[in-house]
């Protein structure tokens, strides 16, 4: 099964966009990430639980995908209940149920899987008809490997090792290299799988975002007509909404800070840009071209401008640029604005490549 995703036929989007009516009311289903969007640490994350509450109470399905692949979508649903986000396991889609698919479509019924991680493999692999088995000699069809926590035995990948360099295939569920905790960032599955990687010289069959193998699984499993991804990551939620052709709003609550999002290439650019989950109760501005006779915070020409709210952001003497002008008192509302006039800028400067110009003074603008 071919990974790779044919990215010419995708638009390449230089701005934020507008939607005149509240997120959760212009899509049917939001296709929710968890680490660093609704939890960090196993707390939630603020706002995330009354704003999860309004929107399930609008009418909007709430479906939440994680790459994560340790825990079952019982335990999972268990978690976000005692937060105060009643879920269901069939609400949790998990890397693990997108990469025992996946094997399940090239091994088979009845196979013997070596699972090198957590739990929620093992779970998903059962739900596929598939054997689960610890050892390279227990003559298995293929390897599987996930993030098993941080207490994973070093001697689990010369396991995986063993049974790639006999031949067997090798899949993983994810590539995330790291992992939000309560202490801070963490190694996650990706760098485990690198260890595999160097130690075999082998490339393993991913499933999980951004790849479509994920999308799919979701897919099918929420039964969305128009969905909305919501993510804290680039590289995985964006990307894979993008992969998926489907919408995506980014929330700063995670790994992805201000300056990551204006460097964004075309397929890490969201659709929305809010600070967090709140973002899905409100409408989204819109953010409009300045033509050449338009002016920033002077009589002097700007080319390439863009004005979101009181902001105008602008591309000169090789920095990215911006002013305020209409006077009004600064909020966590206005500054996001001011982001949105920036990635415009920033994104419509680079087209279909990175944007590098220095963006230090325009975000200390705003304090980001």
């Amino acid at each position: 099964m071919s990974q790779r995703v044919d990215r010419a036929a995708h638009r390449v989007r230089t701005r934020p966009e507008a939607s005149a009516a509240a997120l959760s009311e212009a899509y049917d289903t939001a296709l929710l990430d968890l680490d660093g969007v609704v939890y960090a640490g196993g707390s939630a994350i603020a706002h995330a639980v009354e704003s999860l509450g309004a929107a399930r109470a609008g009418g909007m399905h709430l479906a939440y995908v994680t790459n994560n692949a340790l825990r079952t979508p019982q335990t999972v649903a268990g978690h976000l209940t005692e937060l105060g986000i009643p879920a269901a396991a069939e609400d949790v889609i998990t890397s693990a149920q997108a990469v025992a698919r996946l094997i399940a479509e090239q091994v088979p019924a009845g196979a013997r899987v070596l699972v090198i991680g957590g739990d929620g493999l093992r779970v998903a692999l059962r739900e596929r008809g598939l054997v689960p088995v610890e050892s390279a000699d227990d003559d298995p069809a293929a390897v599987v490997q996930g993030y098993g926590g941080p207490e994973l035995p070093w001697g689990r990948f010369a396991e995986a090792c063993y049974a790639i360099e006999r031949g067997v295939p090798w899949f993983a569920s994810n590539t995330d290299l790291t992992i939000p905790g309560a202490r801070g960032i963490a190694p996650g599955n990706g760098a485990a799988v690198e260890v595999v990687r160097i130690a075999t010289g082998a490339e393993p069959q991913i499933a999980g975002k951004p790849l479509p193998p994920m999308h799919r699984e979701t897919i099918l499993r929420t039964g969305a007509r128009r969905p909305l991804v919501v993510g804290d990551r680039l590289d995985t939620d964006i990307e894979g909404a993008f992969n998926g052709g489907v919408d995506s709003l980014l929330v700063l609550t995670g790994v992805t800070d201000a300056a990551r999002l204006l460097a964004a290439p075309p397929e890490h650019r969201p659709t929305y840009v809010d600070a967090d989950l709140r973002g899905l109760l409100t409408c989204q501005p819109e953010v409009t071209a300045v033509d050449s006779a338009g002016s920033v915070g002077s009589a002097e020409p700007v080319e390439g401008a863009f004005a979101c709210g009181g902001w105008v952001a602008s591309v000169g003497d090789g920095r990215l640029r911006l002013e305020r002008r209409d006077g009004g008192a600064e909020s966590e509302r206005t500054v996001l604005d001011g982001l949105r006039a920036l990635c415009a800028a920033a994104w419509q400067q680079a087209g279909d490549g990175v944007c590098g110009l220095d963006a230090g003074k325009a975000l200390a603008r705003l304090g980001l």
